[in-house]
């Protein structure tokens, strides 16, 4: 009888060991998962398949050995308002790591309220920081014909958010695209969208920030 006890006493801790192991491995172990929430700029609106600076990212990670799944929930068109809207649930259904916010262009497009937009990104951070996500902005810049105090005050906003909510930041995500002199090369006949020459340079400003978030 004393053998039979101590056996189960074994057991129970041996079985006590494996559930804490579960409990906690798999946490430090999980596969990064990348969310991209954006617009036609990650949406590879008039690219081809598999060209646009998204799926380059997972050739980036596939390089560097990062083991990590991307999500591209951009939809071109979309606002900070939608992207708002859609974020509670694609964070249910992803549970994702770090959360890349590519929104704000098309509200500038349509003259939205800055405060608005503001706002927005500031929920959208803030839920998904929530959530247990990191999260980093990508920052936008407008043409000089929108007015400087305009411009100023939206470029400025970004970093208004990520200050506030400790965020990684990309000031300005469309650098050495937008605002080089020979731009409209890099640009679709539209003048909005980049081509697919730019869409290496777009992962080039991403790229930094985004490897600081993941782990080493």
């Amino acid at each position: 009888m004393e053998c039979v006890l101590f056996g189960r006493r074994q057991i129970l801790e041996a079985a006590a060991a494996l559930a804490l192991a579960a409990v906690t491995l798999p946490a430090a172990a999980a596969e990064p998962v990348i969310l991209v929430l954006g617009d036609s700029l990650s949406a590879e609106y008039g690219l081809k398949r598999g060209s646009g600076w998204v799926p380059l990212l997972e050739q980036r990670l596939a390089r560097e050995g990062v083991p990590a799944r991307v999500v591209n929930a951009s939809i071109s068109g979309d606002t900070t308002s939608g992207g708002r809207a859609r974020l509670p649930a694609l964070l249910a259904q992803h549970r994702p790591t770090h959360v890349v916010i590519e929104l704000g262009g098309n509200d500038a497009l349509r003259g939205l309220p800055l405060q608005m937009t503001e706002a927005n990104i500031a929920a959208m951070t803030e839920a998904a920081q929530k959530s247990g996500a990191r999260v980093l902005l990508l920052g936008m810049q407008l043409p000089p014909n929108y007015g400087r105090d305009y411009g100023e005050r939206f470029a400025a906003l970004y970093e208004q958010v990520a200050r506030r909510y400790d965020a990684a930041l990309v000031p300005f995500f469309l650098k050495d695209v937008a605002d080089v002199p020979d731009a409209a090369r890099l640009f679709q006949p539209d003048r909005i969208h980049p081509t697919a020459e730019a869409q290496p340079i777009m992962l080039a400003n991403v790229w930094p920030e985004l490897k600081k978030l993941l782990p080493k």
